[in-house]
């Protein structure tokens, strides 16, 4: 009996020394270093988020851990909308949650301080400019990591490393690939069926009424737009890509931090009439506004040689609180049908977007996106 107790003893010495030592091996926090290269101290093991402003929830929803969420954005809340390629799937679930911001794309701190408080996350993960950041981590004494991404081009490493900083934050690390790789070979794809189309068989594109920062007629554009850059189209607006971006992109490059450009702007109505595009495309949930404009002053419409002729599409918007990258996707490949049908005959859209939407969001939503508006197809302006 005695020799039986010894050797419990010993056991429980030894299992209370290994106890030890793992807590020891274990530490309680690590740091991860976000898209501004701050660097945060966060949780060794984080179990709850929120997450906050530009690309915020969009991220949790393709790295699928919306499960994590414990609060969301009044925008999210409120009712579904197909602006947001997250809310169709996501809505239902993020409708439950308590509210800690008002949402929006702007990087400013706007989150809801005292809210999040008692929401009680590990972490905030916010597309928040770097002031705003450490403004709202001094308010609630919770670390704020940031996800800032905003375009330029077509789906640029600046995704792949807000992408990253995110897994890191909450494990996701292998889905993380998965989706970057999809994105990589849908990139590589779209390039190599347009790389080798001499310039001269091109033809030039113009992208008019696009949504950035609020809602614009036909004389806002884009430059470096990323269905555009994603097949090689000639942009007729990337003769002013340096004037606009230039600046930006120099910095970001220099700094190692986030990009910050404005790629959309107002063009004057004369510089489209010397362009005189081949082919234009519309953001059709701004056309009451092309219209209107359309009806004020339909000399300059019936001008230009796209409009005499029939060729105006659609080009759904991507941008809400930040890039749709899902929607990126399918622009891109619907852009290659328009602009080059030969080396785009194989893509049914409808398919190719079905896919693209169960990668990155589980689930294929294309009728509610057409039937909220984002649809694709030829238009008429003034009709």
């Amino acid at each position: 009996m005695k020799k039986l107790l010894s050797i419990l003893l010993t056991l429980s010495m030894v299992f209370a020394m290994a106890t030890c030592a793992l807590a020891e091996a274990t530490p309680e926090t690590r740091t991860v270093v976000d898209v501004w290269n701050r660097e945060v101290e966060i949780p060794y093991e984080v179990n709850s988020i929120v997450c906050l402003g530009s690309m915020g929830p969009r991220f949790a929803a393709y790295l699928d851990v919306v499960d994590m969420m414990v609060g969301a954005e009044d925008m999210d809340i409120e009712k579904m909308s197909v602006r947001f390629d997250y809310s169709p799937v996501y809505h239902e679930q993020l409708k439950t949650l308590p509210s800690v911001g008002p949402g929006g794309g702007s990087g400013e701190n706007n989150g809801y301080a005292e809210a999040i408080i008692q929401a009680q996350p590990d972490v905030i993960i916010a597309g928040f400019n770097e002031d705003d950041c450490n403004e709202l981590q001094a308010q609630t004494g919770i670390p704020v990591v940031s996800i800032r991404y905003r375009t330029k081009g077509f789906i640029d490493e600046g995704f792949h490393r807000s992408m990253r900083v995110f897994a890191e934050v909450v494990g996701a690390q292998e889905r993380c690939e998965e989706v970057l790789s999809y994105v990589d070979a849908c990139k590589a794809d779209l390039n190599d069926r347009t790389k080798d189309v001499p310039d001269e068989d091109k033809p030039r594109a113009y992208t008019g009424a696009v949504t950035f920062n609020g809602r614009h007629g036909f004389a806002f554009t884009y430059v470096n737009f990323p269905a555009f850059t994603a097949v090689n189209a000639l942009n007729v607006a990337d003769v002013l890509l340096e004037e606009r971006t230039g600046e930006a992109a120099a910095e970001a490059a220099a700094s190692g931090k986030a990009y910050i450009g404005n790629d959309g702007f107002e063009v004057d109505l004369e510089q489209i009439i010397a362009w005189d595009p081949d082919i234009v495309f519309l953001d059709p949930g701004n056309m009451d506004l092309v219209n209107d404009e359309y009806a004020n002053n339909p000399g300059f419409f019936d001008s230009l040689r796209a409009i005499q002729e029939g060729q105006v599409y659609t080009m759904p918007s991507t941008n809400a609180a930040g890039p749709n990258v899902t929607y990126l996707l399918i622009n891109a490949y619907y852009a290659g049908t328009v602009l080059y049908p030969e080396q785009f005959a194989d893509i049914n859209l409808e398919e190719k977007a079905g896919e693209i939407m169960e990668l990155m969001l589980g689930e294929d939503f294309f009728d509610q996106m057409q039937e909220g508006g984002l649809y694709y197809g030829p238009i008429t302006i003034g009709a």
